[in-house]
């Protein structure tokens, strides 16, 4: 049967037991960009959105997310969380999106960086899409996986 740690003897998905594995200081960081044409990042910078201060709340989203992932994503473990940020940085042609998940754990963070980047860009969508009906997200990615023994 194949070697995938997802998928049991028999061929059937199963959550992987990661109980014999030695907990370590884990770290992901995920990013992610969504393009919004020029009226739209003024309104940005001017917090004149009508759905109100749209970064603050994009980046309350993405960190709600992580906290949330086991709850999401079918196979994730559930993790004691020791640090989510998101930062948000308005650019020439969106905003870019920067996650960071940390944990003293058995398992990675990387699912939990990537789903709050990904809602923390949803967000960003849904307070926006008044406004603007061209914008892009893309390029969502692990940047960074670290692991360190205690």
């Amino acid at each position: 049967m194949s070697e995938f740690s997802h998928v049991d003897q028999e061929g059937k998905v199963n959550m992987v037991d990661v109980g014999d594995k030695i907990t370590q200081k884990r770290t992901a960081i995920a990013e992610g960009t969504i393009s919004l044409n020029a009226e739209t990042r003024q309104k940005i910078t001017d917090n004149s959105m009508k759905k109100g201060d749209v970064l603050t709340t994009a980046r309350i989203s993405g960190i709600q997310a992580a906290k949330q992932c086991s709850n999401l994503i079918p196979l994730c473990h559930t993790l004691l969380l020791n640090k989510v940020s998101v930062d948000t940085e308005l650019t020439d042609s969106g905003v870019k999106v920067t996650a960071l998940a940390r944990c003293n754990g058995q398992t990675g963070v990387e699912m939990e960086a990537l789903t709050a980047a990904s809602v923390a860009l949803l967000t960003i969508y849904d307070m926006c899409k008044a406004v603007d009906k061209n914008m892009i997200i893309s390029h969502i990615q692990l940047v960074e996986k670290t692991k360190e023994k205690l």
